[in-house]
């Protein structure tokens, strides 16, 4: 799969901070929006009620996961996502692990590393968010 590829589904989710206007999953949250995606964010530790705190609460079937965080983190949530069946991940810089891409590639997920903002700006000419 090619990474422009992911923009043709219009169920995503962000998984970061996307409380906070300076972080990139905030960025990509609303540059999604803008772009008339269906997408939440998911964030555990998220105290300012905008995120879900895991995947099972997202009240839709989630198409693409945008993850965000730390890798050590990553790989859990990852393995929820294959539990609810998302088996498809654009992996922010920085967020990638060669567990997460080996799990990913065990379970027959399709995982990207990219960068959402330049997928949508590039693909899509979406204006993407800057704070």
């Amino acid at each position: 799969m090619e990474p422009k590829e992911l923009l043709d589904y219009k169920n995503w989710v962000v998984v970061g901070k996307i409380s906070d206007p300076k972080k990139f999953p905030f960025k990509i949250l609303r540059s999604l929006e803008e772009g008339a995606y269906n997408v939440k964010g998911v964030y555990s530790k998220d105290d300012s009620g905008e995120a879900f705190k895991t995947l099972s609460d997202v009240p839709y079937k989630i198409d693409v996961m945008d993850l965000c965080i730390n890798p050590a983190l990553g790989i859990e949530i990852v393995k929820e996502a294959k539990k609810l069946g998302v088996d498809k991940i654009l992996l922010q810089p920085g967020a990638e692990s060669d567990e997460i891409l080996d799990y990913c590639k065990k379970e027959g997920i399709t995982a990207i590393q990219n960068c959402a903002l330049v997928l949508l700006s590039h693909y899509k000419n979406i204006k993407t968010y800057h704070s």
